[in-house]
């Protein structure tokens, strides 16, 4: 079983960890999300003192998967009904088709991230993840990448797609696939380490 995000929030104090501080990302994944892509981000935003918070719509634990096969469940630390995006400073959507299958057709999810849109902070997102953000109505007049054969939605809902490792626009990141995850997580923390720490209501 993998350990939750919870049970390993506190790193090592380093420079990058302190000005950190307490600032804390969700991460926003249900049953069959793409392992590495939530695992990934998760240990370099809690490497860099970042407190990485799984986020899903049940509580209990969520199945990580690789590509087809099952892999590990992760301990889900929020619940969509008790996070508040006012309380976070940056959103990750990792990918998996039944993952973000599911998530599209979620209320709550759509808007979570609609809000952490509104206030003007990071959205990262990979592979199947951007369909969220298609149906929570995003997407339009942006330009971002994603697993190959999310291009024809993305640019049927107003999207402009590109073939990159990461793309950025704004306080929004994107990404293909597992192997793009080091130029993800490097940008998700440039990003997040230029950015001021959100107000907490």
């Amino acid at each position: 079983m993998a350990s939750s995000s919870s049970s390993s929030s506190s790193s090592s104090p380093s420079s990058s960890s302190s000005q950190a501080g307490n600032r804390r990302v969700a991460l926003i994944v249900t049953d069959g999300f793409e392992q590495a892509e939530l695992t990934g981000p998760r240990d370099a935003l809690k490497a860099a003192g970042f407190d990485a918070r799984i986020v899903a719509p049940k509580a209990g634990q969520v199945q990580g998967f690789n590509h087809v096969d099952k892999a590990d469940r992760f301990d889900v630390d929020e619940t969509l009904d008790q996070a508040r995006p006012d309380a976070f400073d940056a959103v990750v959507l990792p990918g998996g088709v039944v993952n973000a299958d599911a998530l599209r057709t979620d209320e709550k999810a759509r808007a979570f991230v609609q809000a952490i849109d509104r206030a003007g902070k990071p959205v990262a997102v990979i592979c199947h993840g951007a369909w969220l953000l298609i149906d929570a109505g995003l997407v339009q007049g942006k330009t971002l990448t994603s697993w190959p054969s999310l291009a024809t939605d993305l640019r049927n809902a107003g999207a402009q797609w590109v073939d990159q490792a990461v793309r950025v626009e704004g306080q929004w990141i994107s990404s293909r696939k597992p192997d793009d995850i080091p130029q993800f997580n490097a940008q998700i923390l440039k990003t997040l380490q230029q950015g001021a720490p959100a107000a907490r209501g």
